[in-house]
């Protein structure tokens, strides 16, 4: 039969657009993979010339997920340029809003975009709600939305999107019944109630980044030397609201998060589509999270080949990002404080690959000898990095990090699973539910401190001078919910010279190197047995597993205005045609 490609295009329930590409032999193995981020927009050239001081709340525009996250480390880029020095009171009010997205994003990234690659919809109409609900107590000592009653609820608000015309309603279009789904329908059944129940809890998380954000998504409340809240802040009522909704999602992080991820760890740990060894064991991550003074809950330094006896510690000369394969000119490594971002668009090619039906059908195809991503491709050291949860866990863990070692002994001892585990995509759907379960325990700490600094300090913003006959340099770099993100600025005759970020999905989505080396998305799924081409549930659950933000990936913009593609949106039916 020789070897066909797999398109998967889009690939859905990500921010941004994605495609997959893989090459399989007639075992269904995938032999390579090619990953491509198919549409792109502009900020880092809308920077240029701009008072730095403005910059952090238009970067925050790169996506609609990761607001705070850009606006964060944009700040943080133009305080490390003038060498300011924020309070503590700014610091932890930061590390506030921090939790609050950090817990927000990875409740809605496992159940609503990534859960159900785990979890069989239609398989929990078939479940017994009692036994489910006896069942829950394996998990968690207080399950979380379990009752009896809780989950006969659940069954009949699915079985009326099942029984209307339109079939699933929000659960069409999936692979229900896929062999490797592993969970009993009782289990299935488990889930699904908490993905409900988590579509509630955005509210809170929300509220949360809201109180001392002032509005939720795109916060304003950062500003280049502080913050701006301080009203906020001395309000006993407005301290106590966070802390009752930060106990809230902190509860459902313990008891319905933790116990859904030990239920995949016990169902799925022989499955080989989720425990396959990932293909990039390097991981890099940076300290984040003050929760007191000169404490972090994370730690920096990267990991090379999952070697977790030793940790190094970044040089940040060595980030680099290049272009070889992706649809820019200037192919070269370039450190961001130099980057470049001018488009220069090649396209794909013709060629065939399975289609719906599973017969070969006409389609355009990526062209791997040449350019074939928006996204460019990072590396430190000429070495491709993963970033994420994942990465953070694995580098606190190899640096010492107590809180990180303890968690994920923890659950490596509670479900059985080898350390090995950690190296794959079940490790790394692990890894982000633990991030979460570590912050859902340590960030009173922070919210205490800061009440305590409160009482003998009001200071919230440090102030600061803008020399325009001086040219500086700086960044903001941290751990985000996605992994490593880093903003960086050049300013010259107080304006921005330069600006460019390299965000945690450029990093593991980036299409191979000059040097022939994939970054870790295409690299996972070399190796990989898909059941069915026609039903690539093992491509999309591992590229979940990552939680793309594609948005935030690609952001550059073509000022001479140049069309390089056309699309024509139904706004009725939603359909697009190119």
């Amino acid at each position: 039969m020789g070897k066909k490609r797999v398109v998967v295009d889009p690939i859905t329930r990500i921010e941004g657009h994605l495609r997959a590409e893989v090459v399989v032999n007639d075992e269904g193995v995938v032999e390579n993979a090619y990953v491509s981020s198919t549409l792109w927009r502009g900020l880092e050239v809308i920077a240029k010339g701009r008072d730095p001081r403005d910059v952090p709340f238009m970067m925050q525009r790169i996506c609609g997920v990761c607001t705070f996250s850009h606006y964060l480390k944009s700040t943080m880029a133009v305080e490390d340029a003038l060498g300011i020095k924020i309070p503590l009171n700014a610091e932890l009010t930061r590390t506030l809003m921090n939790i609050s997205l950090f817990l927000h994003d990875h409740v809605v990234h496992f159940y609503q975009l990534h859960g159900l690659d785990w979890v069989d919809i239609v398989s929990a109409l078939k479940a017994d709600p009692k036994k489910a609900s006896e069942l829950a107590f394996k998990y968690a000592d207080d399950p979380i939305a379990t009752g009896v009653n809780d989950l006969i609820r659940v069954q009949e608000k699915v079985k009326k999107f099942a029984e209307n015309p339109q079939g699933l309603g929000p659960f069409a279009n999936a692979y229900w019944g896929h062999p490797t789904y592993r969970f009993t329908p009782e289990q299935n059944l488990i889930a699904l109630s908490h993905y409900l129940k988590a579509l509630e809890l955005q509210r809170v998380a929300a509220r949360m980044m809201a109180i001392f954000g002032g509005k939720n998504p795109h916060p304003q409340s950062l500003t280049v030397g502080g913050v701006t809240c301080i009203m906020d802040l001395q309000d006993p009522a407005r301290m106590g609201e966070w802390m009752a909704q930060f106990q809230e999602m902190a509860n459902f992080v313990i008891n319905a998060y933790q116990a859904d991820i030990i239920m995949a760890a016990e169902m799925y740990k022989d499955e080989p589509s989720v425990t396959k060894p990932i293909g990039v064991k390097n991981f890099m991550a940076h300290e984040d999270m003050l929760i007191g003074r000169g404490d972090y809950l994370f730690s920096s330094g990267y990991v090379l080949n999952g070697d977790l006896s030793k940790a190094f510690g970044i040089n940040e000369d060595l980030i680099t990002e290049e272009a070889t394969h992706s649809w820019y000119k200037d192919n070269q490594p370039l450190h961001p404080y130099n980057g470049k971002t001018n488009p220069n668009y090649t396209g794909l090619r013709d060629g065939e690959s399975v289609g719906p039906d599973g017969k070969m059908a006409h389609s355009k195809l990526i062209d791997e000898s040449k350019k074939y991503s928006w996204i460019k491709s990072p590396r430190y050291d000429g070495q491709p990095m993963e970033v994420g949860p994942l990465a953070c866990m694995v580098v606190s863990y190899a640096k010492g990090n107590k809180r990180v070692q303890k968690a994920v002994n923890d659950f490596l001892k509670r479900t059985g699973l080898p350390v090995e585990a950690l190296f794959t995509t079940l490790g790394r759907t692990a890894g982000r539910m633990l991030q979460a379960k570590i912050i859902a325990e340590n960030g009173l700490t922070a919210f205490n401190n800061l009440v305590e600094n409160l009482k003998v300090d009001q200071t919230t913003c440090a102030p600061y001078v803008i020399d325009k006959n001086k040219e500086y340099k700086g960044r903001g770099i941290g751990d985000v919910p996605r992994g490593m993100l880093s903003h960086w600025i050049r300013i010259k005759n107080g304006v921005v010279e330069n600006y460019q970020a390299v965000v945690p999905s450029t990093w593991n989505a980036g299409p191979m190197d000059a040097n022939g080396r994939q970054g870790p998305y295409e690299a996972d799924l070399v190796g990989l047995k898909i059941h069915d081409l026609t039903q690539p549930l093992e491509i999309i659950r591992i590229i979940h597993s990552y939680d793309p933000c594609i948005a935030c990936a690609v952001h550059v913009m073509d000022t001479k205005g140049n069309k390089l593609s056309e699309y024509k949106l139904d706004p009725l039916y939603g359909t697009c045609s190119v």
